[in-house]
């Protein structure tokens, strides 16, 4: 670290304690915070996506955080590009720049690099939408699993409906697989990588999740989805805690069963999140305590 410039990356699912962490680290080493969460960056987006709070903000600067509009098409190549650019104009006033956050595909496309995936025309992709929006996840499974059976076999992913729309969308502007334009190779980065995921037993983690969905409610999450209602098409507003509050303002279900299914659809998440991040070998796991910190810091100074 004395010559090359740092990333610290501080990873892990949901409601696990990233942000705090990741701001301890951050002033430690008098720098600044890349976020890599696929919702944070909306500004549209606020109490849904646990977004820092203004204080959090304010102790260290962040990017990436309400910095586009839902109405912009974000991906893991967009992220790429932008954390790319963002963290070599960091890197010109600070040797380490922290990165947090829990979208492991973003993560691994700043880290790695991202394969190149074919131009799907808009007509194809308002199919897929408006599909999986009439039909559901049920039917999204059905379609990959007919059309592309070789994708299907060895997703990861078959709950995540953005992985699979996506893969559905390459399928029909293609006639090919989405498996045929991954390369899966690595680029070597200009700059040194250091993985901290943080992890709690599964109970903690759980009664944090439940808190944090009541606190959302209470903050005024139905209000902030009601002014969201004329984008809820939109691929950003696909996300737990927007869908549900959709569903109840629908008439569909009442607002206790929305705000359950939030915390379990929560729960879901945050478990494909550690089986994600639980993939990669250079994660080093640590308790988000003051004594893992105080570890980082003598090791990695």
């Amino acid at each position: 670290m004395e010559k090359q410039p740092t990333i610290i990356i501080i990873a892990g699912p949901t409601a696990v304690g990233k942000t705090s962490f990741a701001i301890s680290v951050a002033k430690h080493f008098g720098t600044e915070i890349i976020s890599a969460d696929s919702r944070q960056c909306y500004q549209e987006m606020k109490i849904g996506v646990a977004r820092p709070s203004e204080e959090e903000l304010s102790s260290v600067k962040h990017h990436f955080i309400a910095s586009h509009s839902v109405t912009e098409e974000l991906n893991a190549g967009s992220f790429e590009k932008y954390a790319l650019e963002k963290s070599a104009s960091l890197f010109q006033n600070h040797r380490v720049v922290v990165m947090v956050g829990g979208t492991g595909l973003y993560i691994k496309a700043f880290c790695e690099g991202i394969d190149p995936m074919p131009e799907v025309p808009e007509t194809v992709r308002d199919q897929v939408i408006e599909g999986y929006k009439s039909k559901g996840l049920i039917w999204l499974q059905k379609e990959l699993q007919q059309k592309d059976p070789g994708f299907w076999e060895v997703s990861t992913e078959q709950q995540n409906p953005q992985r699979l729309m996506r893969a559905l969308e390459v399928f029909l502007a293609t006639g090919q697989s989405i498996l045929r334009y991954r390369t899966r190779k690595k680029i070597t980065r200009p700059f040194h990588i250091i993985k901290i995921g943080l992890e709690v037993p599964k109970e903690i983690l759980r009664k944090r999740i439940d808190e944090r969905v009541d606190q959302m409610i209470e903050s005024g999450l139905v209000a902030e989805v009601k002014n969201l209602v004329p984008y809820k098409n939109l691929n950003a507003l696909q996300t737990v805690g927007y869908k549900e509050i959709f569903a109840y303002l629908d008439g569909t279900v009442s607002l206790e069963q929305a705000i359950t299914q939030i915390k379990t659809n929560t729960r879901q998440y945050a478990k494909r999140q550690m089986t994600w991040f639980s993939k990669d070998p250079d994660i080093r796991w640590v308790a988000p305590d003051a004594e893992s910190l105080g570890t980082i810091f003598s090791e990695f100074e």
